[in-house]
Order: structure tokens, then sequence, then C-alpha cells
């Protein structure tokens, strides 16, 4: 009897061991996805020189190269980065630092908010994965230049310096925010926190509408900090909802609820997520055209575009703030609707294609009939970042099998 029990419980220790096992195995949507990662990034570092990184596909199928000051050259080391990091190709790891250290000028960069972009997104990486102190003094120069831009008067950070604007912020601000609230804590400099805090009180206060749409840009006064007015430098019209801007928003919150946990934030992440979530012209795979507002434009809707960073954006913003509350299921069930549409044919490059880009059908400024279905850099950077937040709180190991 003992011996009959005893083989009853390694059995079912057994089975409930395997059964874990196979839980955490990747999806075949989720292998396909790693494979796919691992070849184009290997081949874009090949093909592509560091300091001259992939941006986008010209209409002419040429490649948009990002020089040392365009705001998304920090994507394309960001993603060999989080390419190493999910697939454990070493490879990525060696051409990442190569592609990040050329990039070290960019911290004397003073004219724009997008420091955070092509610092944090590049340099922030590679220190927060290989603690090499070699990055340091890159970011710690980078974000001094972004937190200059502070104004107390607006209590907010300048977004550029053009000069047909007084004072502008934009909403794609607040994902800069998290290099200040880093780097408070790295640098000791808690002047860099209340500056993101204040920045993200002041941009929740007039930024966002009743249903919790996002303007996309506010001019200010840099004299009273009043508001001069809202406009658009990217949506269809000054009130309409231009789809990666709301994902900015939404990950802007949860990032700065995750380091301040004011519940003010959490609650504005919650409702924008609501109102992306519940947005009755979502499409049903989960990718919105480029803004929800088009049908009110006349001859623009039926040349309305999906854009594939919109909905990288909201992925990887809805998985991270899944961590932050008790009803987190939610928002990884459709974050994860999201991940695979984006995983699919319809958008995931074919091995070898695109350019070597991961991501197809993506939209960079339609009103300015730039970058139009096409990949872009930042699409991919945040389809990566989300597949790694999704295999976290999945339990999902996508490294290759060490070679003996």
């Amino acid at each position: 009897m003992k011996k009959a029990f005893c083989l009853v419980l390694l059995t079912a220790i057994f089975i409930n061991s395997y059964a874990e096992q196979k839980q955490h195995d990747p999806p075949l949507w989720l292998k396909k996805t790693a494979e796919v990662i691992a070849l184009q990034l290997n081949k874009a570092a090949i093909t592509y020189k560091p300091g001259l990184n992939p941006r986008s596909i010209n209409p002419n199928g040429t490649v948009r190269l990002a020089n040392l000051t365009d705001w998304t050259t920090g994507f394309f080391p960001g993603s060999l980065w989080y390419g190493y990091e999910l697939t454990g190709n070493q490879n990525l790891a060696v051409e990442a630092k190569k592609f990040t250290l050329a990039l070290d000028s960019v911290r004397y960069i003073k004219n724009t908010h997008d420091v955070g972009f092509m610092l944090y997104s590049s340099y922030g990486n590679a220190y927060r994965i290989t603690h090499d102190k070699t990055y340091l003094p890159a970011l710690q120069e980078g974000v001094a230049n972004l937190n200059a831009r502070f104004s107390p008067t607006v209590g907010a950070i300048r977004s550029w310096d053009f000069s047909w604007w007084h004072f502008p912020v934009i909403i794609d601000n607040m994902m800069n925010l998290e290099y200040l609230y880093w780097a408070a804590n790295t640098f000791n400099k808690p002047e860099y926190a209340n500056s993101a805090t204040t920045h993200a009180l002041t941009t929740m206060k007039n930024h966002f509408r009743k249903d919790y749409s996002s303007y996309h840009v506010v001019d200010y006064d840099p004299k009273t900090g009043g508001v001069i007015a809202k406009r658009t430098h990217q949506g269809v019209t000054d009130e309409s909802a231009w789809a990666r801007g709301q994902g900015w928003g939404l990950y802007g919150y949860s990032m700065c609820y995750k380091n301040t946990k004011n519940p003010q934030f959490l609650a504005q992440a919650e409702h924008i997520a609501a109102f992306i979530m519940n947005h009755p012209r979502m499409p049903k795979d989960k990718v919105p055209v480029w803004d929800f507002d088009v049908h009110n434009a006349i001859g623009v809707e039926e040349k309305a575009p999906r854009d594939a960073s919109a909905a990288a954006v909201i992925a990887s913003a809805l998985l991270d703030l899944s961590t932050q509350v008790k009803d987190g299921k939610k928002y990884v069930d459709y974050a994860e609707e999201i991940l695979k549409s984006l995983s699919s044919d319809e958008y995931l490059a074919n091995p070898g294609e695109n350019q070597y880009f991961l991501l197809k059908h993506s939209v960079g400024a339609f009103l300015y009939n730039s970058e139009i279905d096409t990949p872009l850099d930042y699409a991919d950077y945040y389809y990566l970042e989300a597949l790694k937040r999704y295999v976290t709180i999945k339990k999902i190991d996508l490294k290759e099998p060490a070679k003996s």
C-alpha cells in the first residue's frame, strides 16, 4: 500500500512538473516570431552602419537612415538590446554595443526633448542589461540637458524649439519622463523626479478631454504658464484622437504611477486604457488606423492605413499597466491579441525581406505624406519591448539553447 501511494505521488508530481514546463514553453506563434527577430536583427546589424541607423523605407524602396540628430536614432540599438534579451543571441549583444556607442555625441544635444528617446532607448537599455558603467557618462550628460528644458513657470518640459510655437508640449513627451525618474535615482538628483512628476500633472490637466483622449500639442505662454492653444501636428484635426498619441499617454501614466505610486496617475492610465480598448472604431485585430477620427475628414478615411507602431506602444503600455493593478488580466489579454496580430503574416516581415525591419504597416506623419504604410524603427522597438514584457509575465523562455 505504501509503495502504491508513493508511486501515485511521484506520478502526480511528474505530471504537474510536465504541465508546468509545457505551460512555460512558447506557443507556435511566439516561436516563429523569435526566429524572425533573431534573423532580421542580425541581418540588419551587418547591413547598416553604426551612427546611420535604419529608420523606415522610402516609397522608392530605399532605406531612410537616422543620423545622430534624428529623434529615432536610439531605437535600432535599443531593438538590438531587446532582441538579445529575448532570444539570448550573443551576436546581438555585440552589435548592440557597437550601435549604442556610436551615439555618444547625442549627449550634447540641447534643442529637443527627444534626447530621452535617443539615449534612454539605446544607452539606457545597454546599462540596464549589462550594468557596464561605460554607458553612464552619456546618460548623465544627456539627462541634464533634458531637465534643463523644464520650466517651473509652465510646469512642463519644452518639447520643441520651433519658432512658430511659444512653449510647445506634445503628448509624446510623456515617454521621456522615465529617463528622468531613472536618472533621479541613479545620479541622486531628486529634482529630476520633481520635474517629471510636475510635467505629468500639468499634462494631465491640460492635454486630456472629458473622454480621456488627448490633444497632440498644447502651446503655453512661457511668461505666465497659461495655455495659448491646443493643436495637432500629427492628427487629422486639432480635436481628433491621433492613435499613437493615445498610446504615448497610456504608456506615460502607467510608467509615472510605477515610479511615484501617485494614485492620480494610475487612474489616468486606466481611463486612457478604457478609451482605447472600448473604442468603437478599433479594428478587430486591435491594430488601429493612424487616427481614430479619420471618418471626420473628407477624402481621408478611405486612405487611412493601419499604424502598427501605435499598436506596439499600446501593447507594451497595457502589459506594464497589468502588473500594477489587481485585475490586470484584461490588459494582458488585450495586449496578447495585439501581439498575435503583429506577429501574423499580415504585419510581421518574412525572413530576409522588409529591408530587415520586423514589422510592416506603420505610419509616421500622414499629414505630411511622410512614412505612410512603411516599417518604422520605433514600431519594432516597442513591439520587442512588449514581447519582452509579455514573456516575463507569462514566464516563457525564448532564449536559444546554449551551443556546446
